[in-house]
This record gives structure tokens, sequence and C-alpha cells, in this order.
């Protein structure tokens, strides 16, 4: 079908004039493809949609979370290198002095004494001792930090434990705690200087006693 060149209309074949326009007609004219007849026509397939670019919310997150991980792993890091510097100084400045089993260290922030002599942690409890208990050296301990001083000591005596509950019940009437039964008892003491801490139990045909006192030196 031909259309006229000049209006459009519509022409028969053949027809050298418009019969609209009277213009001339030099050629036959294809009638104009439209968006929508191109996108209908059989065969012709429809124009591509454009790509959507992909979002950057994920990636602008995941960059987010990997400063915050490298900035908590640096002062992680960071604190490490300061407790190894503080921790050399101190090495550093510390005094130790042994004598037997008498360890004193010396640091910048006071004094520590050790030691597990059975009898000086005998001493160092400030308690009535059972009579005829006999000290053991395995369990024995005196630690004094700054005006705080921690002595242990075990014994073992041939007397039943009822018998040693009693003695120390006697010695301690107003005790915070006090249990026990037929073969043990446990008794603590509490005042403004001393924490006292009894322990009694059977072992075998014997009695083991373990006493603790954490006691604190007055200020002069």
């Amino acid at each position: 079908m031909a259309f006229c060149n000049s209006c459009g209309a519509t022409l028969n074949p053949g027809t050298r004039f418009c019969n609209k326009c009277g213009a001339a007609v030099t050629a036959s004219t294809p009638a104009p493809v439209t968006a929508a007849a191109a996108s209908s026509a059989p065969g012709v397939p429809p124009a591509a949609a454009a790509p959507i670019p992909s979002p950057t919310t994920g990636s602008s997150a995941l960059k987010i979370i990997l400063i915050v991980v490298a900035v908590i792993i640096g002062f992680g890091i960071l604190g490490l290198a300061t407790v190894g510097i503080i921790g050399y100084h101190i090495a550093k400045r510390a005094h130790i002095t042994q004598n037997g089993d008498h360890v004193k260290v010396e640091t910048p922030f006071g004094e520590v004494e050790t030691s597990k002599d059975p009898d000086q942690a005998a001493k160092d409890l400030g308690v009535d001792l059972y009579p005829g208990a006999q000290v053991q050296r395995n369990g024995a301990s005196s630690v004094s930090m700054g005006n705080i001083r921690t002595a242990t000591a075990l014994f073992e005596s041939s007397d039943p434990p009822d018998k040693v509950c009693s003695f120390y019940k006697s010695r301690f009437p107003g005790a915070m705690v006090t249990t026990s039964d037929q073969n043990r008892c446990t008794i603590v003491s509490n005042n403004q200087k001393n924490m006292i801490t009894i322990n009694v139990t059977p072992s075998g045909d014997n009695t083991k006693l373990q006493i603790t006192n954490v006691s604190k030196k007055s200020s002069d």
C-alpha cells in the first residue's frame, strides 16, 4: 500500500497524483512503523530492558564490618603491648631473694613474701594449736602481700574428730559459722583483723586439722 509523501494520505496502486492534496506521487512510501507495532510484530523481539545497576548496600556494610573488626584487633594488640611493657618494667625493677622455703619479692607496688616452712606457718596462724597435733610439711604456706597476711597449716592428731572439734568450738564460741557432724566440723570466725577457718576431717585412724588465717596488719 502506498502513501502520499506530502500529507500521508492512502493512495491506490498506480495513482500519480494525491487525491487529497494533489501532490505528485514519485514513489511508494511504506507506512512508518511505530514502537507499539514493532513490539507487537511477530518474529521481532521486544527491546531489551536497560540493565539495573547492582546495589552497593551489601558491599558498603561489609566494608564497615571489616573496618570495625580491624579497629577492635588494633586495640587488642595495643592493649597486649601495653600490658607487656608494664610487665617488663615491673619485672625489671622487681628484686627477688630466697632463703630455703622463704621467698621475698620486692616490686614498685610493694613486697610479697611466701614461705612453705610449716613451723613458720604455724606461728603465723595466731591460733592455739591442738595439744599433741603434728604439723605436716605438705599443705603449709604463709603469704604476705602489703598489709594482708595469709597463713595455712595442716596438722594431724591421733584423737578422734569430735574431740578436736570440741576443743576449737570452746576457743571460738562466737564463731560466724559452725557446722559439724559426728566425724567432721568447720568453724569460721571473723573480726576486724582476722578471719580464721578451721576444718576437721577424719583420715584413717587419725584426724586431719587444717587452719587458715587471713589477717590484716595494723598500720602503725
